[in-house]
């Protein structure tokens, strides 16, 4: 029996890396080698035994996390024609019936029966992995596989949230929240020929945000952001902003910050937050969305313009590790020493 290697939490912040059986494809599957798998935020859950999402396949700590997955088709399983031996792929997260209204549309995480890779089934933080060839991305030979990890989550995200607002070169944004999520918004924000305001409490991360192409960074912990940010743009306000954070504070910066007519979303996960209704939205007339992900049919459109705007998505990665070095991987994730972080295969 062929085995691989792939990383468990089995609870208490542990993280092991044990031997599998390497995975069979079933009717309309196949079988990916990997060559890049991102770490993210929301795998801290699982290290933590709380996950944002799944079931009991995600509480039970067998499962192998990783849902930002890059890598090479190596096996067709029966009923694949849509896909060959040696094509790169990334891996669509959400795993859905196929037939609902969701699925049709590409939104499979908003399927009832949705699975989340990484979660509810194995991922990709493995050699090796089985997803339904539905859920493969093809990638552009301009585009290596640690581009394509990160674009699955962070780029695609914040592109489609930017996409959603409206972002052109007219735009003044503000970004709160510089981890890779707010990295990214600023690598999109940049390549659409808007000016960028970038606002955390971290100075690494401000200095980041500066490599990356912020026009200005506020630094949260030295006074208003809002009152900085109503300066820069000559009193009037940011066009629009995103928080990436998840924090209420900044997520009520993010509604104050901007003009009338503005546009804000809410990216980073927040179980609670109170706002100001009539102040902040209606006597504003502001427009609010949240973004979560966006639709598989989208990744084409985000590859095309990665390419086209030359955009360096590598920069957001400061950390490379082999798969072996698991434990010290997550360690310094949580412990916030790492911005974006993914396991390489050569």
């Amino acid at each position: 029996m062929q085995t691989m290697r792939g990383v468990v939490f089995p609870g208490d912040k542990r993280v092991e890396v044990r031997d599998f059986p390497v995975p069979a494809t079933g009717p309309g599957e196949v079988l990916i080698q990997l060559k890049a798998s991102a770490i993210c935020r929301s795998d801290m859950s699982l290290y933590y035994g709380n996950p944002v999402v799944g079931g009991e396949a995600a509480r039970s700590g067998a499962v192998i996390p990783g849902h930002e997955p890059a890598g090479v088709v190596v096996q067709l399983g029966e009923q694949v024609s849509s896909l060959q031996a040696g094509d790169r792929v990334a891996v669509y997260l959400a795993v859905g019936c196929g037939t609902c209204s969701h699925c049709k549309g590409g939104y499979m995480m908003f399927c009832s029966a949705w699975k989340c890779i990484g979660f509810d089934q194995h991922g990709g933080d493995a050699d090796y992995m089985v997803v339904p060839a539905g859920n493969c991305m093809r990638l552009p030979d301009e585009i290596d596989f640690i581009t394509a990890a990160v674009s699955t989550d962070a780029v695609g995200t914040l592109y489609h949230a930017q996409k959603r607002l409206g972002i052109c070169g007219k735009d003044t944004i503000a970004i709160y929240g510089l981890g890779p999520m707010g990295g990214a918004g600023i690598l999109v924000a940049k390549a659409l020929g808007a000016t960028v305001i970038a606002v955390d409490m971290l100075e690494e991360r401000l200095q980041l945000a500066k490599e990356l192409g912020a026009d200005f960074v506020i630094d949260g912990r030295s006074g208003d952001a809002v009152e900085c940010i109503r300066a820069l743009t000559g009193g009037a306000g940011a066009d629009a902003a995103i928080d990436c954070s998840g924090n209420t504070h900044a997520e009520n910066q993010a509604l104050d910050c901007v003009r009338p007519h503005g546009r804000v979303a809410f990216v980073g996960e927040c179980r609670e937050c109170t706002i100001r209704p009539s102040e902040q939205l209606i006597r504003k007339q502001l427009t609010l969305i949240g973004s979560w992900y966006f639709p598989i049919q989208e990744f084409n459109e985000i590859t095309e313009f990665i390419v086209r705007k030359n955009i360096p998505v590598a920069k957001l990665v400061t950390h490379r590790f082999d798969l072996q070095d698991a434990e010290t991987a997550f360690r310094l994730f949580d412990e916030r020493k790492t911005e974006k972080a993914v396991f390489v295969w050569s």
